[in-house]
């Protein structure tokens, strides 16, 4: 098997993991301004000396923006209107995110709470935008430690580049790119990277056939004598949806046994009061939403506060229900993640007491602020005082100074990787799928992944690529034009951002029969309630129905697949181990590891510049 240099790096390895220990928090940096969207619910009062007023502000899913995301990825739903042109409601949306005003905002959050702490619940790092993905995320891990984060759990995108490179991240330490950074990345371009001040857990993920985490399991965090314990883990189903070179090696466990099993670890530790953070989560149910001049009444997407607090709900399949409701009583608050929903729920625990359930939507759009009592006799969380809020990540705040200097520093670093004019595109060309699931931007990457050279052994030329939609993350625009280029231009860091995960290309031989089980399984199995339609390269054809292809519709140019016939075929490493429920690619025979699916991507838009996007009938 062939591998590229990058993944030939040297990182500091780290052992089973020692338990937590005790920290005293310092005081966190002030704010120059008012916050003004602070949530409404009232601060907990007490009337006992006994009873100590803590706050906990908590996010997830942050995925390395730096800089404010654009799109959609960087506004919240406030409110919806009828659209005039289409007669039908529209969300109503606030600009949010951006580092240096997340800081910001938690500053203010913490003005008038001697008791603070902030955690997070997994995917900080992973999926990230070129400015923090070029430098391995150190940039993102650097800016945590500015904002004050003090405790995260893991997510799956934490294990991207493999769990030594995840325990790099915690302890420091830098890779060896080269002087100049090998494959458009460079670690410690500018100092040495020291690693986060934050503490990372990862309760559910162990060693194989040990009993040794790979990072602690809990963090014990003891603010003017109330100690909290936290507990992290990410979702058990990580290995499904990660890369398994990432994740070789390690077993992960149930969250709620892992949890549950921790409880009395704590309490022998003297902690009584629990929360834990968790890389898992809940989807809202739809909305409903009144027309004020009609009456008439919609399913609308959410508000971002619409659930749970002003009567909206999580649906009864939210893989986080079963387990914010079977975890031991004990633990007083769930802080979630993974689905990039803002939520703030009671689930009842298995005694039937409500236990706070949250999630910050993602990027750095939200944060939740919540409030409660400590009992100071009892060493516990007063359950029924715990009330919590997401708050909006305005832009209409001052930057962090601090954050604005780490941004500016990488964006002078990264600027010429970022800015090289790599092709250019005649109009724009979209991820958005027609009715048979096919898209212009998926056709343009499975040709680029089937035109790269790198994935061909043996004098062996794939003929097929597939690609899962799920790893196109946006679209070429020809306006865009970050760095001053003519329209239509494409810079580096614009394709990057169409597939940032940094898969490796792999080459396999499938027989026909197990192309037809590839494309029966888009509709069927954990793809039956919402299918995913792979994007296929050019030559390739069939009609999509129901259960799988058409019979005898799947052609590869012209000509049907034969069944007991042998075919070469292309996808991304992710997709090679099963990822996104395709169990057939695991079959495949005689693979081999190409290149990266970034560098693959620019070559063909370079050597078909200009590029102008094709009919859509692959797929029909």
């Amino acid at each position: 098997m062939h591998t590229t240099p990058r993944r030939l790096v040297g990182v500091l390895a780290a052992g089973a993991c020692a338990l937590a220990p005790l920290v005293l928090l310092a005081g966190t940096s002030p704010a120059d301004a008012v916050n003004r969207h602070r949530p409404h619910h009232p601060k907990p009062h007490h009337h006992h000396s006994s009873l100590m007023p803590i706050q906990l502000l908590s996010f997830n899913d942050f995925h390395g923006n730096l800089e404010p995301p654009a799109g959609s990825s960087g506004r919240n739903v406030v409110d919806h209107k009828i659209d005039p042109a289409t007669g039908k409601p529209v969300d109503v949306t606030n600009d949010a995110g951006g580092a240096a005003y997340l800081a910001t905002h938690l500053a203010q959050a913490r003005k008038g709470h001697r008791n603070s702490l902030t955690v997070a619940a997994g995917d900080i790092i992973g999926a990230s935008p070129l400015l923090s993905a070029a430098f391995h995320d150190e940039p993102t891990i650097e800016s945590m430690n500015k904002l004050g984060l003090d405790v995260t759990a893991v997510g799956n995108h934490e294990f991207d580049e493999g769990y030594k490179e995840l325990q790099r991240m915690a302890h420091g330490g830098c890779i060896a790119d080269g002087p100049n950074g090998a494959n458009n990345q460079n670690s410690c371009p500018d100092h040495t990277f020291k690693g986060a001040k934050f503490d990372y857990l990862a309760a559910n993920v162990k060693y194989a056939g040990t009993d040794q985490t790979i990072l602690p399991s809990y963090s014990i965090k003891n603010v003017h004598g109330a100690k909290i314990g936290f507990i992290g883990m990410t979702l058990k189903d990580t290995p499904s949806i990660v890369t398994a070179s990432g994740v070789a090696g390690l077993e992960f466990s149930d969250e709620v046994q892992t949890a549950n099993m921790l409880v009395p670890v704590l309490k022998r530790r003297g902690v009584n009061a629990i929360v834990v953070l968790i890389h898992q989560g809940g989807v809202p149910d739809k909305q409903k939403w009144t027309d004020p001049a009609t009456g008439t009444t919609y399913d609308v997407n959410p508000n971002f506060d619409y659930t749970c607090g002003k009567g909206g709900t999580l649906a009864a399949s939210s893989p986080i229900l079963p387990i914010a409701a079977n975890l031991d009583p004990a633990i007083d608050m769930v802080v979630s993640g993974h689905t990039h929903q803002p939520y703030v729920c009671q689930v009842k625990d298995p005694v039937g007491r409500p236990r706070l359930l949250t999630s910050a939507s993602s990027f750095g759009r939200l944060f939740t602020e919540t409030d409660l009592l400590y009992n100071r006799r009892t060493h516990d969380i007063v359950r029924g005082s715990v009330k919590g809020a997401n708050v909006q990540v305005s832009r209409d705040v001052t930057p962090d100074p601090a954050q604005t200097s780490l941004i500016d520093l990488y964006k002078q670093l990264v600027t010429p990787i970022a800015s090289k004019v790599i092709g250019h595109i005649t109009t724009d060309v979209t991820a958005a799928q027609n009715d048979a699931g096919e898209s212009a931007l998926g056709d343009l990457i499975a040709d680029a992944q089937l035109a790269d050279p790198s994935v061909v052994t043996g004098g062996q030329k794939p003929v097929i690529a597939f690609m899962n939609p799920g790893g196109i993350r946006t679209d070429l625009s020809a306006a865009n034009s970050k760095y001053g280029e003519p329209t239509g231009d494409v810079t580096y860091e614009e394709a990057f951002n169409v597939q940032p995960f940094n898969n490796y290309l792999v080459s396999m031989t499938l027989t026909g029969q197990q192309i037809y089980d590839l494309l029966a399984q888009q509709v069927t199995g954990s793809n039956e309630a919402a299918r995913k339609v792979l994007q296929v390269s050019n030559g390739f054809s069939y009609q999509l129905g129901a259960s799988g292809a058409v019979a005898d519709s799947v052609k590869l140019n012209g000509t049907p697949i034969d069944k007991a016939a042998s075919y070469r075929i292309v996808t991304n490493n992710f997709l090679s181990d099963g990822g996104d429920g395709f169990p057939a690619f695991t079959g495949g025979t005689a693979k081999y590891f190409g290149g990266l699916d970034i560098d693959a991507f620019a070559a063909y838009l370079t050597a078909h510049s200009p590029y102008t996007p094709g009919p859509l009938t692959r797929i029909q």
